[in-house]
């Protein structure tokens, strides 16, 4: 996997907080593994997710804390519609945290989100990456896409400025 100076932690958090869709995964204190697809915002350099206060994820994410998140990244424009463009991808690490609602009021984008009648039987994942982003297909071409070792690339999430 290569590390192209081109591509900075900064890019690659504009692009994770330009989405908005993630898949997260976790390991159930059984040691079953576990993946969902959720809804998110960044704020600053934390991604926030709404779950259900009773989900598996409040429950087993709390137990561990660790989860790993990949985001899928539209590519392609209108193209994408007339062809076979796979996404891009940005995974990475991540320690999760699991807050009570009252968190809402820090994070308004996602509280924007939540219709107030289910803000009472929710939780809040507040989301911290650590360790590196691996991406594929990020800041190269669509053509590059094609050659797995122009398109991967690995990126400490630590020299990332803060947002």
């Amino acid at each position: 996997m290569s590390t192209r100076s081109a591509l900075t932690a900064r890019d690659v958090w504009a692009a994770v907080a330009h989405a908005s869709f993630a898949v997260l995964s976790h390991v159930t204190p059984s040691g079953v593994p576990r993946s969902s697809g959720v809804l998110y915002v960044c704020q600053g350099d934390h991604m926030y997710v709404a779950v259900a206060e009773n989900s598996w994820k409040a429950r087993h994410i709390t137990d561990a804390g660790l989860i790993a998140v990949t985001v899928p990244i539209r590519r392609g424009g209108i193209m994408s519609l007339l062809a076979p463009i796979p996404p891009a991808t940005v995974s990475f690490p991540a320690v999760a945290t699991v807050h009570h609602t009252a968190i809402l009021d820090r994070v308004p984008r996602l509280a924007r989100l939540i219709p107030p009648g289910r803000r009472a039987g929710c939780a809040v994942l507040e989301i911290r990456p650590t360790g590196h982003y691996v991406t594929y297909g990020l800041g190269v071409s669509l053509r590059d896409m094609r050659d797995p070792h122009r398109a991967r690339a690995r990126v400490p999430v630590r020299a990332r400025a803060r947002a």
